[in-house]
């Protein structure tokens, strides 16, 4: 059986899984619309791909000081409250925010390897895992920032569930070049030269999508680009030039922010995919105290269908 890595965005799951789906109740009343949404997606995932591996990566710093300290208004208008010396805490509709610790006991239970690190989002922790990974890599995610991570060459596509999970796509780099007329290793500064109000990244004024990629065609990356407002022989129009100009300290720092981590110190072993929950105990008052037979048992079933890893 050919190995294979399946890295999931986890709160993006989950989020997606909350809003997505109608409130379901638990024997006590407690909405678990996620806690299933997310045991559904799993099982839909696995069945289609047959991974031999997989990480539920987790947010452990949604919002890394690091990362604000280069560009303080990023994500800030997700901030509820700031807390000194601890992660911000992020804004989460309560009914969702009482799931989370359910989610994490759930996945636990099966056996599924849950990855964090301190000071870093899901979306580092998911580069670092796809690089260098020596299998092809699978990465499940919503968050078109982690197109940067698209590689043929290493095996590395992402399944965009911008759509849904059940419509994902499947991005590899003929995908991205026809999306946006860029290759994969210039998305990060694509996305750095166009922004993202979702993350609280400006952007270069007046720079959207079709003049980022044609300045990425013709110059390569932003250092390229700034080389080029920097030499006035140049072919580089008055009108973008200015606007790359004046958008110089943005950029010196903006590449920073928008680049996922691929060196974080992280365990690689414990990926293996379970055959059957490893805590069939817990998992079993979990399921009951949270009414989850029925998703609980369509997952535990496409675990014990898949082949066995010779």
């Amino acid at each position: 059986m050919t190995q294979r890595l399946l890295l999931l965005d986890t709160a993006g799951l989950y989020f997606r899984a909350f809003f997505g789906a109608p409130e379901i109740l638990s024997p006590d009343g407690t909405n678990v619309n996620a806690v299933r949404g997310i045991l559904g997606y799993l099982s839909q995932l696995v069945d289609q791909y047959q991974p031999t591996h997989l990480a539920c990566c987790w947010d452990d710093d949604w919002r890394p000081q690091w990362r604000v300290d280069l560009i303080p208004s990023y994500k800030a208008h997700r901030v509820v409250e700031v807390v000194a010396e601890a992660p911000d805490v992020e804004e989460v509709p309560d009914p969702l925010e009482v799931q989370v610790p359910v989610i994490r006991e759930v996945l636990e239970a099966f056996g599924f390897a849950v990855i964090g690190a301190p000071g870093y989002e899901a979306d580092d922790v998911i580069g670092t895992l796809a690089t260098g990974a020596g299998m092809p890599v699978d990465v499940v995610t919503g968050d078109r920032d982690l197109f940067q991570l698209v590689d043929d060459a290493a095996g590395v596509r992402v399944l965009y569930v911008g759509k849904g999970v059940g419509r994902h796509e499947r991005v590899d780099e003929e995908w991205v070049l026809a999306k946006y007329g860029i290759r994969a290793d210039q998305y990060a500064d694509f996305a750095t030269l166009r922004g993202d109000a979702s993350d609280g990244l400006p952007g270069v004024k007046g720079v959207g999508e079709k003049t980022a990629a044609t300045l990425l065609q013709k110059y390569g990356d932003i250092d390229g680009i700034v080389a080029a407002v920097a030499d006035p022989g140049s072919d580089l129009g008055p009108g973008p030039r200015l606007k790359i100009r004046d958008a110089a300290p943005y950029l010196e720092v903006a590449p920073t922010v928008v680049a996922v981590a691929r060196d974080i110190d992280l365990p690689r072993d414990g990926l293996a995919l379970p055959a059957a929950p490893v805590d069939p105990a817990g998992l079993a008052e979990l399921t009951e105290r949270w009414g989850l037979a029925s998703p609980v048992e369509r997952l535990t079933g496409v675990l014990a269908a898949l082949p066995a890893l010779s």
